[in-house]
């Protein structure tokens, strides 16, 4: 992951420190209502601030953040134009992380770090139809959380989160996020 550009200056491993410094500063935000990063936090998250943090997966969510995208590198393609990408990358990083030889205790926890890696894409793909069996999940709130830091993350990379792909993608987060919290909390505060 180190020695496998993610972007042009940036590794997967050092991307996903980042997502992992976002998700840790947004945890932090829902707890204390303090933050050193940069954001553009969806009305949802204080609305239902208290139920958010009763379903997150806290003990392994830096785990899952910081190895996200560990499969990356076995699937790098580069067109000919010079740009990467990453076809099927989350089916290949949950792979590679449950081959891995990890030194876990808890193998429970390892499998559920394999599935909030296989359903990471998810939250920024889903379709409105598909919302209800996608809240159903144990790691929905944590998958969302996660998405919308590694969005702010990105964000970071590319410069601002004036951008249009980064207004893009934070309007489909903030419609999924308001849709999935008012499924499994009602209308809130």
């Amino acid at each position: 992951m180190a020695a496998c550009e993610q972007t042009q200056g940036q590794s997967i491993l050092q991307h996903g420190v980042s997502v992992n410094e976002y998700l840790v500063d947004l945890l932090s935000y829902l707890r204390t209502n303090k933050s050193s990063k940069t954001w553009r936090l969806p009305d949802w998250i204080d609305q239902y601030n208290n139920q958010i943090l009763c379903c997150l997966l806290p003990e392994i969510l830096s785990k899952y953040a910081i190895y996200h995208d560990c499969g990356k590198p076995y699937c790098l393609t580069i067109d000919s134009e010079g740009r990467r990408h990453f076809p099927d990358h989350a089916q290949k990083s949950y792979e590679t992380w449950m081959q891995a030889q990890h030194e876990a205790q808890d193998q429970a926890q390892h499998k559920q770090i394999g599935q909030l890696i296989l359903h990471d894409m998810d939250i920024h793909t889903i379709k409105a139809e598909q919302l209800e069996e996608f809240a159903r999940k144990s790691e929905a709130i944590s998958l969302l959380l996660t998405g919308l830091a590694e969005i702010h993350s990105n964000a970071e990379q590319i410069g601002s989160i004036d951008s249009t792909s980064f207004k893009i993608k934070w309007k489909q987060i903030d419609k999924r996020g308001r849709a999935i919290c008012k499924l499994l909390f009602g209308e809130g505060k």
